[in-house]
């Protein structure tokens, strides 16, 4: 089944496209999301935060949450200052990440494991530390606020930092949680990233004090993998998420490439071949990162692939494509 894409979606009370967020279409006429179709319908159950956060997908019923903030377990204290706007760009952020990893059937209906349960918290006097416990995300929605994200991104000397960045990233550490459960993939994953037994505070401040390994780009995506064999995980896998879904919001938006599979229903979520995939996508973003340049902005994109993190990607497309089902 060819699912619809990111840029456009069906109109289903009239003529032209909607849009992932979208609340109303042109004309006026409230519709929301459903996640499960992949579809916009017209007047379906809406609930609250609709109107508090401005969440367009549906609720089983009116009132009620729907699948993505039903994962909220904690909301933010709306007495901190900016607090709900920047819940509201920070559940945006999470449901485009929940609904991509819908795509390899993670946290639907049909996946028969536990979902992750979301902390987002605003930050008062002190920062919140973002990570994840047993299944717990925690989030600080104050890193939807641009001017700290970009504080914070240049005192950490980062390349790059997004709200969707932060939710792949955390996610990924769940992700592993889930597939842990199953013995194939902790030899597989040990063979491929290290022993993640390895003392974790203290691999931290070691990479804190001394840095990465002078040879990092030609092993890990980040200086930040470096640290740990879970952060090689956590970043493996939020790149392959980016990497897929740049390349299915390019091929969904119209535009073309002469790297591009012929089949005009290819779809990069479904594609079975990891080094296919990840071959598209490097080579889209060089041409994307390019057409930045020519603004004077930074590259979409700004990392290197080496040889053996392709190899980590290839091993996490894997296992996200089949994990979710246990295949």
């Amino acid at each position: 089944m060819r699912y619809p894409t990111y840029a456009r979606f069906s109109n289903p009370v009239g003529a032209g496209s909607l849009w992932f967020d979208n609340l109303v279409t042109a004309d006026g006429v409230p519709v929301a999301y459903d996640p499960q179709a992949r579809a916009f319908i017209p007047m379906p159950p809406f609930y609250a935060n609709r109107e508090v956060i401005g969440c367009n997908w549906i609720a089983p019923k009116h009132g009620e949450f729907c699948r993505a903030c039903a994962m909220t377990a904690l909301a933010p204290d709306p007495a901190i200052s900016d607090a709900i706007p920047n819940w509201a760009q920070t559940e945006a952020a999470k449901r485009w990440v929940i609904d991509n990893l819908g795509r390899w059937h993670w946290f639907r209906p049909e996946d028969p494991g536990a979902p992750p349960v979301f902390h987002m918290l605003a930050e008062g006097g002190t920062p919140v530390p973002m990570g994840h416990v047993g299944g717990v995300v925690t989030i600080s929605v104050a890193e939807a606020d641009a001017v700290l994200r970009t504080t914070r991104k240049e005192a950490l000397d980062e390349p790059y930092r997004t709200m969707i960045g932060h939710m792949r990233h955390e996610i990924a550490h769940m992700l592993w949680w889930r597939l842990s459960l199953r013995k194939d993939f902790l030899d597989d994953f040990r063979e491929m990233f290290g022993d993640e037994r390895e003392d974790y505070p203290a691999a931290l401040q070691r990479h804190y004090e001394n840095g990465p390994p002078v040879d990092w780009q030609t092993r890990f995506l980040s200086t930040y993998a470096s640290s740990h064999p879970h952060e090689d995980w956590a970043e493996t896998t939020s790149h392959l998420l980016h990497l897929t879904d740049i390349t299915d919001s390019f091929v969904s938006s119209g535009m073309t490439s002469p790297v591009l599979p012929d089949d005009h229903n290819w779809d990069a979520y479904a594609e079975p071949d990891s080094e296919r995939l990840i071959h598209i996508a490097a080579s889209l973003v060089a041409g994307v990162n390019h057409v930045n340049r020519s603004m004077g902005l930074s590259d979409l994109y700004p990392f290197v692939l080496s040889e053996v993190a392709l190899r980590k990607l290839a091993f996490v497309h894997d296992w996200l494509r089949r994990g979710a089902q246990g295949l």
